[in-house]
């Protein structure tokens, strides 16, 4: 534990939106540590060790900077590691161990990022991004979508996100499949799904949803093959980790007809380069991962993050991840 009569200083990773010290509560700090928010992401890894050395606590949102061991090492002051969120696979939480750093989790809503993830289903099938350009370049009516009522939706993952979007779907009369590799069939058709092996679920689907977590399982499950099942009347949207879907394949389907078109709100590098294929890829509506960036998740994890380091500083246990 810190010993408030030393100096401590909080470090705010990320925040894109200068939003972290508005809408939470850091007077509770104010006697010990002084707080200081970085709204820009930094790759270089020479460049954040010399931004962070100061800092004997950095709070990080999700896994926006991620701390491997050659990082952790690299900053002996740093004592409290707080991400937002009860998991992140970001971070090395053995080297924290063995280096004496405690990470501590907050909690993080999780009902916006199913939002965000039907906001996206809903402008990627009706052209909605397609069109607000159009009309904006003085043209009407440039596209035809395709009506969710009567389609199929295809979810990868039937966790707690994935049955949100499923209750989403069925609300808007889709029938529903899911597959995971270790989903309950029992549990499916008690959710009104259908369970399903993976290619079935690829050939059937109007639409598919990811909403598996990043392994090394996971990842660049989705690629050409899986690509050339769903169709090219298929779309595909993910929510969850970019990783999970195969850019080059992804891109490359875009391109040529091979599906209908993708929402994406991850990407394998974030933020997205100014000169990535994504960017300039036909029959795509792109978000700038904004899942969780939500007034009240905000401030929930964020005020969790302050009063915990609050207690952490008192001697109280935090909400620990590691040791």
């Amino acid at each position: 534990m810190a010993n408030p009569a030393s100096p401590v200083a909080v470090a705010i990773l990320d925040d894109y939106l200068d939003a972290a010290l508005g809408l939470a509560d850091w007077n509770a700090l104010a006697d010990v540590a002084p707080v200081v928010a970085f709204p820009d992401h930094l790759e270089d890894l020479d460049a954040l060790v010399e931004r962070l050395e100061p800092f004997n606590v950095i709070v990080a949102m999700r896994e926006r900077t991620p701390f491997p061991r050659q990082l952790l090492a690299r900053l002996p002051k740093l004592k409290l590691l707080v991400t937002t969120g009860m998991s992140n696979t970001s971070i090395d939480l053995a080297a924290a161990s063995e280096l004496g750093i405690v990470v501590e989790g907050t909690p993080l809503a999780h009902q916006q990022t199913a939002e965000l993830t039907w906001a996206l289903v809903m402008a990627v099938v009706r052209n909605v991004v397609i069109e607000d350009r159009a009309l904006r370049d003085g043209r009407w009516q440039t596209e035809l979508g395709i009506e969710l009522e009567g389609s199929k939706l295809g979810l990868l993952g039937l966790g707690r996100l994935g049955r949100i979007v499923a209750g989403y779907g069925i609300s808007f009369g889709m029938s529903v499949v899911a597959w995971s590799e270790h989903l309950d069939p029992v549990v499916a058709r008690e959710l009104g799904v259908e369970p399903v092996e993976r290619d079935e679920l690829f050939a059937r689907s109007d639409v598919v949803s990811v909403h598996l977590r990043l392994s090394d399982r996971t990842r660049g499950l989705v690629g050409a093959r899986e690509l050339e099942l769903l169709g090219p009347r298929g779309y595909i949207v993910n929510a969850a980790r970019g990783p999970i879907i195969d850019e080059g394949a992804l891109v490359a389907a875009l391109h040529s007809g091979t599906i209908a078109g993708a929402a994406l709100d991850v990407y394998d590098v974030e933020p997205l380069p100014a000169d990535h294929p994504l960017r300039f890829t036909p029959r795509t509506t792109l978000t700038p991962h904004i899942g969780f960036v939500a007034e009240r998740s905000y401030r929930e994890a964020y005020g969790a993050a302050a009063t915990g380091i609050r207690a952490w500083l008192d001697g109280s246990p935090p909400r620990q991840l590691n040791g």
